[in-house]
Order: structure tokens, then sequence, then C-alpha cells
């Protein structure tokens, strides 16, 4: 996908940002929109969490109390504040993790949910390895700076779509504020999201700040306009409010998301339909290169017994954009009506395709 991301990036006028590394990426196809220095490992500060926490959310009890230990609270950095021996839920902790970036609450989502602070990391970094972000790796679950703990741009807009897919992590940081039970006094906590983004852009919907004295400004924003959502990042970057502004603008103006094919959408010269509505951020003039491949399942195989008949596939040049099950006709998998302002074509089945 990289050529591609790099011949359409260059179609719309020119773009940068006073970041030291920038990606910008579209959440649905995720695809790389823009990217400097996309691939070069640095110090991320608190964007280190955002990894945290969707590790802690698909691992973890929301309900669970998680209990602060004399680790936890005395953890240096941002704090929320947290007492040894305190109990909150998993779920309101994750909330003090993302709007403030209690390095306390990490650390004691990290042992709770790692067993230990070290047990996390090495979730952390498997999840890493399993999401393919080749230029991260984790030490700690806060973002502290330290020997052996970075990430990349390109790794982080990755990381951060796949996070805006699960609807937990989707409403957390989208919050602009949040009140949660407080044992120690007579009134609640309330945290306020430290990501101005929310405020300052109109449909920005996430993500996270960071820094440190070494890693310097560190911010991943989300917003959603017209049912596409983008994600910037930026890494040390002293200008980043501005510059996810104009990197996101950039983003909804020149690759709007479009749709290949809908759902129940017949193929071409087959008894089949398409199992599943796929959109793309198309650059002017790529989506009239679009051609496209059907692949046959073999009919002794499992997914064909189970119905499957084979996959759709779409491809600008040699750049396989996006790919589809296909089923028959009439399997109740694709029986739905078409969407209002679909197009009324047929899949190409791949005869004039690649």
């Amino acid at each position: 996908m990289t050529g591609l991301a790099e011949t359409a990036a260059a179609k719309p006028a020119a773009i940068s940002t006073g970041a030291v590394g920038a990606a910008l990426v579209d959440v649905e196809s995720g695809r790389i929109l823009y990217s400097h220095n996309g691939d070069k490992p640095m110090l991320i500060a608190s964007l280190t969490k955002i990894m945290t926490a969707i590790v802690a959310i698909e691992h973890g009890k929301l309900s669970d109390m998680v209990e602060t230990s004399a680790r936890a609270a005395g953890k240096e950095g941002s704090s929320i504040y947290l007492r040894r021996g305190e109990k909150m839920s998993l779920h309101n902790m994750l909330y003090g993790l993302m709007l403030r970036s209690g390095n306390d609450a990490a650390t004691a989502i990290a042992e709770h949910v790692g067993g230990s602070e070290e047990g996390f990391v090495h979730m952390m970094n498997a999840k890493a390895e399993l999401l393919g972000l080749a230029n991260t790796q984790f030490m700690n679950p806060s973002g502290l700076d330290a020997n052996g703990h970075y990430s990349s741009a390109n790794d982080l807009a990755k990381l951060t779509a796949y996070a805006l897919k699960n609807p937990v992590f989707k409403e957390i940081v989208k919050t602009k504020s949040k009140s949660a039970p407080n044992p120690n006094d007579p009134w609640d906590y309330v945290w306020k999201n430290k990501n101005k983004m929310l405020a300052m852009y109109e449909g920005a919907d996430g993500v996270k700040t960071g820094y440190t004295k070494k890693s310097l400004r560190c911010l991943v924003s989300s917003a959603t306009r017209s049912g596409q959502q983008l994600v910037a990042v930026t890494i040390n970057d002293r200008n980043d409010w501005n510059d996810h502004m104009h990197m996101l603008n950039y983003g909804f103006t020149y690759f709007p998301l479009s749709e290949i094919a809908h759902k129940g959408q017949p193929v071409s010269g087959y008894p089949f339909a398409v199992g599943r509505t796929l959109r793309y951020p198309f650059a002017e003039g790529e989506k009239e290169q679009l051609q496209s491949k059907l692949k046959l399942l073999n009919t002794r195989s499992t997914a064909y017994l189970l119905g499957e008949r084979g996959t759709m596939e779409w491809f600008v040049g040699d750049d396989k954009v996006g790919s589809a099950p296909v089923y028959e006709s009439q399997d109740a998998r694709v029986g739905v009506n078409k969407p209002a302002g679909a197009s009324g074509g047929r899949a190409g089945a791949g005869s004039n395709g690649k």
C-alpha cells in the first residue's frame, strides 16, 4: 500500500508540519494519507497510553475494582492522585488514564490486567507485533522516557485506527469531562480532557496528548466528518494544534471516502453477491483506475462448505485497495437493501481487471 499512498499524496497541494515525525490515516481503510519520517522510531511520551488502554480493554473486565499499589501511587509524572490501597473500577481508571494521562493509573491498570507491570508490558509488545508495528517497542505502560521505549508516527496511526474500532476506547477518548467516585473525599473526581482538539476542531473525537522533556510535544487526534474518521499523529511538534487542524482538513478535502461496492451488490457474470460494503479514500483520478479480480474458492474448502464462494479484490495499478467475500446471491448474509445513493452497477468479476 505504500506506493499508492505516496502516489496519491503527491497529487494534492503539498502539506508540511513542524513535526519531526507525522502521519495521517483513514480509520476505515487504514490507508496512510500523509507521512513524514513515518517509520522513524522516536520517543512518544504518553501516546504510549493508547496501547495501554486498548490492551486493558481487550484483556480486562471493565467492572473489576483495581487496587492501587504503593508502586502505582508513587509513580512520577502526570497523575490522577490515586492513593495506596485505593480501589477504582477499571472502566473509570481508563478515563483517568486517557483524559488526564495518569501515570499512576497506567501502573495500577498494568498490574491488575497483566499481573505485574512487566507482564503487562509483555502483552503490549505482543499486541504491537500482532498489529505489525515494526518500529514500536514498549518498556512501560505510561510513556515515561526509557531506553528501548519507542514508536513511530505510522505505527501510532495504525494502532489508533485499530483502537478506534473498539466502542469502549472510542467513547473514552472523545469524552470532554468525566466524574468518578472518590473514596478519599466527600466530592467526586472530575477529569477534564487535556486534548484541546475536542473544542478547537469541528468533528474532533479523540485521542491523546503527550509530553516529556526528551520527547517534547506529541499528539494523536481524530475527527469524523461526513461519516469518515481520520487520525493525525505528530511527534516532537511545538505547533501541534494548528498542524493537526491543517492535516485533518487536508485529509477530508483530498481523500474523501468513496464506495467501491455495497453489501448485496451482484457480481458480474456470476450468481454471486458482495458480502460487505467497502469504502476507500481515493485521491482525485484514482477511482477511474480501479480494477477488480474475483478469486474463487476450492469447492472442498471449509469456507466454501460454510457458504462462501470466493473473494472479490480491487486494485489501483498494482496496489490492492480492498477485498470482500462473495456469497450466493440468495444467501441471507447478502440479503439487504441497496443503501440510499449507492450506484446501481455490478461488481466486476476480473475479466477487465488484474
